[in-house]
């Protein structure tokens, strides 16, 4: 009951969060155009130019601010570090509290200040936060402790919420339940329980009745910018007709390959422009915050000054809205041009990103969007997202990505009227999905995600076959780019497969450094040493006579079961099994996986000079049935089975008697490739590597 419980507060703070989020960007950014439109009306064009391009300088440097001086990890889309969490990679906080307040606020100011951004990969880590904030009972260090938070604080059952967190930040952001649950099986959840399917599916449930509330809420008098538009289904385009034929069915096929070539220059160029900013950013907080307003500018003046090229279009004739647009999001933008006519590329660009789609995806627009103006519009934000992505701000992918794939397969679409009966809506909702499969190379949750957002079954068997075509060119180049994300960042991310070099290795060959073992009774002294000396967090424990016949492997000791011992002073002075009462002064509960910041330091400790020759037992703490593997096992069998089952530690054992019982302790270091062809630089990886 309690693990439901915490499904539905989830549930429910995400959905909250998704809420405030949209509403915020909606009329922080509304509030921007309008005042820009309003100077541009009275022809004060270099006002409205200094207007536009101060307020998103300010909210640029307002949210690198955040990001630089409270919560360097909150930068970035945030997807890539929730999918090495849960993949077992406990990186530093990545999931802290603090992360989540700069991930809101960071995210809202960054969409707000017009960059080629989406909150879509922030709202995954969001969710991901706010399971984490709860699987731990909370936070210390901000005073919001709640004891019956604290039955699930273990690795199993804290990335079981975590996942339920992603899920419902998918939900959240693209107000799509059932593409939330895929996403997180599909790419970022690494174990997976039907169990944990039930409860993702009502968590995701509780996002989109959240939802559903603000939604009727606004609709109902309240004011929330363009929050409601179209409901749960944010880009409606069920009015077109759909009708195929070969010819088709051909041009969807080439944009689907030309996507998957596109997609994967797009990662190429991305990789390389991440590297060279995590340089820039190393250099300190003004460096981070300088690289984020002149990113700024220069998006500021791509959005402003473009459309000055574009020619001025009459309005149409029979137009079912006003023309030119009279708010701050309409499809006909008067810009500088006379009455009676609209600037196209000043509708796309003097617009919030998802006005933007919005407008790309519409089957009410025909010929609206002049050629020219779509190649100008696709090259920009396809550039501008290169060269975003990276600065510390909280960015996402899916909508730069989006925003270029709409814009290449309306281009498309214009390109190919003359052999295909599809609507140029439609296109650009299947460029969209394209650009998706050859960057993210994702395909059944980006499908669903995609029918949700758009309301078109119809669509489906070509949405399903340009993702199947672009992922599958994409993937002959290179690797998807969370994938590249976690290479740059270091996070060592284990793969459902072993490479193919593993098959010819063995587990001992891969076992590096000295091997650190303690006695089953061991001396404060040394394990004190050892703790000081190495940053080891799984020790082998061994016992030898006269405790054993001979020595044998006891178990697996940790690192912070170790500490807590030494801190609680469970000592003895004899060499001897320690009597059990002596353990009552510790709860179970001081054993559970500690949140951010919570767990205990060797600068914590205070061991006092006589009691650094007293001992210690540490049987009851060992874990007395660790996984062990023969020290002759293919290391590609090995690494199976070490992600398969979670594992932090395995241990390798001899294959012949007369041997000590340890040969070596296997991390997931271990089974990286950098270690393994650092080892054995003769082998020839895969091509990717």
């Amino acid at each position: 009951m309690l693990k439901w419980g915490f499904a539905l507060l989830i549930g429910l703070g995400t959905g909250l969060v998704g809420f405030f989020n949209s509403f915020a960007v909606e009329n922080i950014a509304g509030f921007k155009l309008f005042m820009t439109t309003s100077l541009m009306s009275k022809h004060r064009y270099l006002e409205a130019f200094l207007a536009y391009a101060g307020a998103n300088m300010c909210l640029a440097a307002a949210a690198a601010a955040l990001c630089a001086f409270i919560a360097p990890a909150a930068a970035g889309s945030g997807i890539p570090e929730v999918k090495a969490y849960l993949n077992g990679v406990d990186a530093q906080h990545i999931l802290a509290p603090s992360t989540l307040f700069v991930k809101i606020f960071g995210s809202i100011l960054g969409v707000s200040a017009g960059f080629v951004v989406g909150k879509e990969g922030p709202m995954v880590h969001t969710g991901a936060c706010i399971a984490s904030l709860l699987g731990q009972g909370g936070s210390r260090k901000y005073h919001l402790t709640c004891t019956w938070l604290r039955y699930f604080k273990n690795d199993r059952d804290r990335r079981d919420m975590i996942t339920c967190g992603a899920a419902a930040g998918v939900a959240a952001a693209f107000r799509a339940p059932v593409g939330g649950v895929l996403f997180a099986l599909e790419e970022a959840a690494t174990w997976w329980r039907s169990a944990l399917l039930w409860r993702t599916f009502f968590t995701t449930a509780v996002v989109a009745i959240v939802l559903r509330v603000a939604i009727q809420f606004c609709a109902t008098g309240g004011k929330c910018g363009l929050f409601g538009e179209g409901g749960l289904i944010m880009y409606d385009v069920s009015s077109a007709n759909i009708t195929y034929s070969a010819s088709g069915i051909f041009a969807v096929l080439l944009m689907g390959a030309i996507a998957g070539i596109l997609g994967s220059i797009y990662n190429y160029l991305v990789d390389k422009v991440v590297r060279t900013y995590s340089i820039i950013n190393g250099k300190g907080a003004f460096s981070k915050i300088s690289l984020v307003v002149t990113i700024a500018l220069l998006t500021s003046c791509c959005y402003y000054f473009l459309p000055w090229i574009a020619y001025c279009i009459p309005c149409p004739s029979n137009s079912t809205v006003i023309c030119p647009s009279v708010d701050e999001s309409g499809e006909y933008k008067n810009f500088q041009c006379p009455p009676g006519y609209y600037n196209d590329l000043a509708s796309l660009f003097l617009n919030t990103n998802d006005d933007a789609i919005r407008n790309l995806f519409s089957p009410r627009i025909i010929k609206e969007f002049h050629i020219t103006s779509l190649f100008i519009y696709f090259a920009t934000i396809y550039c501008l997202g290169i060269i975003t992505y990276g600065i510390a701000i909280p960015s996402g992918l899916f909508i730069p990505v989006i925003l270029a794939g709409a814009a290449y397969g309306r281009l498309f679409g214009r390109l190919f009227e003359t052999i295909t009966k599809l609507d140029r809506g439609l296109f650009a909702l299947l460029g969209a999905a394209s650009f998706l499969g050859g960057t993210m190379r994702m395909t059944v949750s980006i499908c669903v995600i995609l029918l949700e957002l758009t309301n078109d079954l119809l669509l489906l068997p070509l949405v399903m076959l340009v993702l199947l075509v672009s992922k599958t060119v994409a993937d002959s180049f290179n690797k998807g780019v969370y994938d590249q994300i976690l290479k740059i960042k270091g996070l060592p991310y284990l793969e459902a497969h072993a490479e193919p070099y593993m098959r010819n290795l063995v587990t001992r060959d891969v076992v590096s450094g000295p091997l650190i073992t303690f006695s089953g009774i061991e001396k404060v002294r040394n394990i004190l040493h050892a703790l000081h000396t190495t940053g080891h967090n799984g020790f082998p424990v061994i016992d030898e006579p006269p405790f054993s016949d001979a020595p044998e492997l006891c178990g697996l000791v940790l690192r912070s079961h170790l500490l807590v011992l030494l801190k609680e002073k469970i000592f003895s002075r004899d060499r001897g099994f320690a009597n059990p009462v002596i353990f009552q002064r510790i709860s179970t509960l001081d054993f559970g996986k500690a949140g951010s910041g919570k767990e205990i330091k060797l600068e914590d400790l205070d061991i006092q000079e006589e009691e650094i020759d007293m001992y210690v037992d540490l049987h009851p703490i060992t874990n007395a049935s660790p996984y062990t593997v023969v020290e002759t096992m293919s290391l590609a069998k090995a690494a199976i089975l070490f992600r398969q089952h979670g594992l932090r530690h395995m241990c390798v054992v001899p294959k012949s008697q007369g041997r000590p019982p340890v040969v070596g302790i296997l991390t997931r270091h271990d089974f990286m490739p950098e270690h393994v062809l650092g080892l054995y630089p003769d082998i020839k990886p895969h091509k990717w590597q």
